[in-house]
């Protein structure tokens, strides 16, 4: 045979039997990238002071104080460290509610596992005059929901409507003209530990439901991976 032949062939051998060492060796030591959730609402680029550091302060959900299905009152404060998903209802809603509550006793199936027990669940009513603690309770029950993991909330109306509106930028509001009396947006609200808003779901689609919980993990990757970084810091 050839000697040039021979020779290749050899080459080629032994290429074989070491690129991949040398790949597995690249990827151990590079940098891992993934897909990171956008980032919603007005942001603002604040530069320390006597620098040109630049930072930026993304949109950050305000803090509340309502009263749950117990009739405990509830802040920011009793999901520190957890990502929420948010959305407004009311129990006698005869169009998307019903719709919505069955899509987020579904998620919450779909999440019942301990590696998601910082994940919460938080419904907030737009009728509070009628749904009462009491109320929210009978309801949550008959929706097979987790209080454990699932929150539902009622408060002073205005208190309400202004946290959906400036917090998680949703309309809600009273309407007469609107089937049984109120206007809300059917979106799901995924907001992370920080309390910024990085996703909105149609919360009558199933399609996008799963999408949620698709990005549901993803945040979580982010945050472990932010845990990380700040304890090699």
């Amino acid at each position: 045979m050839n000697p040039v032949s021979e020779r290749r062939k050899f080459f080629i051998l032994l290429s074989l039997l070491i690129l991949p060492g040398v790949i597995l060796i690249y990827l151990s030591k590079a940098d891992h990238k993934f897909q990171v959730l956008p980032y919603y609402g007005e942001k603002e680029v604040v530069y320390t002071a006597g620098s040109d550091v630049a930072d930026t302060v993304y949109h950050t959900v305000p803090d509340f104080s309502f009263v749950n299905q117990n009739g405990e009152t509830v802040t920011f404060n009793d999901f520190d460290n957890d990502i929420l998903v948010v959305d407004f209802f009311f129990t006698t809603c005869p169009t998307i509610c019903p719709i919505m509550t069955k899509q987020m006793t579904r998620l919450q199936w779909m999440l019942d596992d301990a590696a998601y027990k910082d994940v919460k669940f938080l419904s907030h009513t737009v009728n509070p005059s009628h749904d009462t603690p009491e109320v929210l309770k009978e309801y949550g029950e008959e929706q097979g929901a987790d209080f454990a993991t699932w929150t539902f909330v009622t408060g002073e109306k205005e208190e309400i409507y202004e946290q959906g509106f400036e917090g998680y930028l949703l309309s809600t509001q009273e309407d007469e003209a609107a089937p049984g009396g109120f206007l809300h947006s059917s979106y799901f609200v995924l907001v992370d530990r920080n309390r910024h808003i990085r996703g909105f779901y149609d919360g009558t689609s199933t399609n996008e439901v799963d999408d949620l919980v698709v990005d549901i993990k993803m945040l979580m990757k982010e945050e472990n991976m932010r845990d990380s970084e700040k304890v090699q810091s």
